[in-house]
């Protein structure tokens, strides 16, 4: 008996996600396979692929492409009627007298791959650009490849071609670089870093910033000993690892940092939820969450960041990894900043601590009663509060702690 089904927009996407869809991978009529995907939707942090939960036809699609969506939204209806259960597309001559046949290129590509799991956007796509897909690694279900592995190559292809461009370009007479210039319209991600931040800053949550000074000789020296043996391992020791478990030492140490703010009340959070802001060049930020770190000694700590990290690179990300965080880290000294502020808080949270560039400063020291000089590797900390939530001695008492732990590393 036929029936119909609503596809919706998983409800298990944090509350208040903007989501836009992006690409229909079916069209009405199409009928698709249980499991099949048929829509790809792009959130601020990544795209998720929702697939037809049984198999039938594509009866109605409710939201076009380029329209937003919300948490529980239907997406279109699929019908469970006669015809359905072969779970394949239709191939017979008669149903596909009314549609229009693939091109030479297209016909080409599907000779060359195997495109029994590949979507119609996809195959579409590697068509257009006569790309060679038989490399990639697919990041789907059961290692099927999605439009955003297809996107993620044609990146790679034209930074490629940007790299050959930059090169051209350096061959300019002064006068025609003065008078050039280049249109870079906002993608979806970057309009809505740039919505969060505007929104945390000047109108969520009062910005205020404590900062201070870390000795990392310490950690220095134990990163020294250790990292050949981790690195041995696959999982690069980065001082990044060294500051997470210092931040897992300083909310130990000061709960309320660990919280979110409510208009009649304040949560604070047992399990501490560390989101690593992570740079994607022209692309933006993102910033993946290491979940329970906690539980994590410092060989757990650079484990889970190596893997978080890569995959964010990659763009293989799921929505489940970017999101729940109770705390964020902001490590822009990796780009030669010394101190940044105030650095944004990621609402919903209290707080962001942000690590500036390491260097070798001369310290003043009291050894023995005299004051002695050295150079130490030495960096400036920053934790930015959410005023509401956490007060300026509860934030110094949070940095106190992050600090000793890094300058008393063991």
């Amino acid at each position: 008996m036929a029936s119909d089904i609503e596809i919706r927009f998983p409800e298990d996407q944090q509350e208040g996600t903007e989501a836009t869809v992006t690409h229909w991978l079916v069209k009405e009529g199409d009928q698709v396979a249980e499991h099949d995907p048929v829509v790809e939707i792009e959130t601020d942090k990544v795209v998720v692929e929702v697939a037809a939960p049984q198999a039938g036809v594509i009866a109605h699609i409710k939201v076009q492409q380029d329209e937003e969506v919300n948490p529980g939204d239907v997406l279109c209806i699929l019908n469970t009627g006669a015809g359905a259960d072969a779970g394949q597309r239709p191939t017979t001559v008669t149903e596909t007298q009314d549609k229009e046949l693939p091109s030479p290129d297209v016909a080409d590509t599907e000779t060359r791959f195997d495109n029994s799991r590949l979507s119609p956007a996809v195959r579409q796509r590697v068509a257009q650009h006569g790309l060679d897909i038989s490399g990639i690694a697919g990041s789907g279900q059961g290692g099927r490849i999605t439009l955003q592995d297809v996107e993620t190559l044609l990146a790679e292809q034209a930074e490629e071609s940007r790299d050959t461009a930059e090169r051209t370009v350096t061959q300019l007479s002064a006068v025609e670089q003065a008078t050039s210039s280049e249109i870079i319209p906002h993608d979806k991600m970057r309009k809505r870093i740039a919505d969060n931040m505007v929104a945390s800053l000047m109108h969520t949550a009062p910005h205020v910033t404590a900062v201070f000074e870390a000795d990392l000789s310490a950690v220095m020296q134990h990163r020294a000993a250790n990292k050949e043996a981790y690195a041995s391992r696959g999982t690069p020791l980065t001082l990044t690892v060294y500051f997470i478990a210092a931040i897992v030492a300083g909310i130990k140490k000061v709960p309320r940092i660990n919280s979110r703010w409510f208009d009649e009340h304040l949560e604070v959070f047992k399990h501490i939820n560390i989101g690593i802001g992570t740079a994607l060049g022209d692309q933006g930020l993102i910033v993946p969450v290491m979940k329970n770190a906690q539980n994590l000694d410092l060989s757990g700590i650079a484990t889970k960041l190596a893997d978080l990290t890569n995959r964010a690179r990659d763009g293989k990300l799921k929505p489940d990894d970017v999101r729940d965080g109770t705390f964020t880290i902001s490590n822009h000294g990796v780009s030669g900043t010394l101190f940044a502020a105030p650095i944004i808080i990621n609402q919903p949270q209290s707080a962001i601590l942000g690590v500036g560039k390491i260097e070798k400063r001369i310290k003043i020291r009291e050894i023995n009663g005299e004051d002695v000089m050295s150079i130490r590797p030495m960096c400036y900390v920053s934790n930015t509060i959410d005023h509401r939530a956490i007060d300026a001695f509860q934030s110094n008492a949070f940095l106190t702690e992050v600090v000793s732990t890094l300058e008393n590393w063991s």
